[in-house]
Order: structure tokens, then sequence, then C-alpha cells
């Protein structure tokens, strides 16, 4: 009897854990970056701008929809340098790739971070090509306006945040006080 091999047949592939984690990386990137750019989509056809003026009232002293053009990074820091700042985009997106290995992208919840940082980094980026500016669109009262932000900001917070839990896993809880 001719083996699966000899007939033209392949058994089951085991994929290398390399292309599954870069799997998993790229899709989360590519949700956070589809996300970002479909609700930038609708606010820029919905709520004119970018202006101070023009804005859709989610709840009355809490949330509302704004669409603002941001030229600098969080916060409207470095205001006015879209270019540098994209520039400084795809050589952190480069970066980030090339040495993904030391970001713990072996365990799901690094691999969560990375993706939610490369879909963010690039949704503004695009925004800085396309539009000259990056367009934020949520902003709250805590109880002050806290400056809009967008879906990637989000996607870079959560990074944060994930990063942040991973170190929480790795430490040891001394009377109190974690150790990293």
């Amino acid at each position: 009897m001719p083996l699966a091999s000899e007939m033209g047949q392949i058994g089951p592939a085991i994929m290398p854990k390399a292309v599954i984690e870069n799997f998993r990386i790229l899709l989360i990137g590519l949700v956070i970056l589809a996300l970002d750019q479909i609700t930038k989509w609708m606010v820029i056809h919905k709520i004119p701008g970018p202006t101070f003026d023009d804005s859709i009232v989610v709840v009355e002293g809490f949330f509302k929809l704004v669409h603002y053009g941001n030229t600098g990074a969080a916060w409207s820091i470095f205001s006015g340098n879209n270019f540098w700042l994209a520039i400084f985009s795809v050589v952190a997106l480069v970066f980030l790739w090339v040495f993904r290995k030391h970001f713990g992208v072996e365990d799901p919840l690094g691999q969560l971070a990375l993706g939610l940082i490369l879909g963010g980094v690039s949704g503004n980026l695009i925004d800085r090509v396309v539009h000259h500016h990056v367009v934020d669109f949520l902003q709250f009262y805590i109880p002050f306006p806290f400056p809009a932000f967008n879906v990637a900001d989000s996607g870079i917070c959560c990074l944060l945040y994930t990063s942040d839990a991973a170190d929480e896993e790795d430490s040891v809880d001394l009377g109190g006080r974690r150790i990293i």
C-alpha cells in the first residue's frame, strides 16, 4: 500500500509556534486598525470638522463625539510636527516588529499587547499621511474635558495595561509589596 506522501497527499501540517504567534499579533493589529479606520471614516462623514464647534452629546456632562484634528502626539504635545511624528511612527513599527521576540510574544498576553500597539500606531500613521492630522473623536469629562482620543489611541493604552498585567503575573507579593 502506498504512503500518503507518495499519493500526493500531505498529512496534517503542524504550524511552527512562531508562525502562530505572528499570525495572532497581526490579526489583533488588523482588527484594531480596521475598527479605528471605520470609526474615523464615520466621524469624518457624520460630524463636521475638524473644529471645536460641532459635537454629538452621548451622555450629557460625561461623553460626547467630536471631530478634532491633532497634528501632535498624545494631548497635542509636539503639535504641528505631523511629518516627524509620522516618521517616528514608521521607525517605531519597524523596531517593534523586528524586535518583537523581546516583548514577550510567546505569551498570548504579549501577543495581544503587541497587536494592540501595532494596530494603534498604524491607524494613527494612516491618518497622518492621508489627513495630515490624527482624527480624534471620543471626549470624556472627568470632571474636566479629557483630551479627545480615538480607537487607535485606545489600543495603545490597552497595551500599557496588558503589559502592566503581565508584569503583575511575574511579580511576587511580599506582605502587600509587589516585587517584579
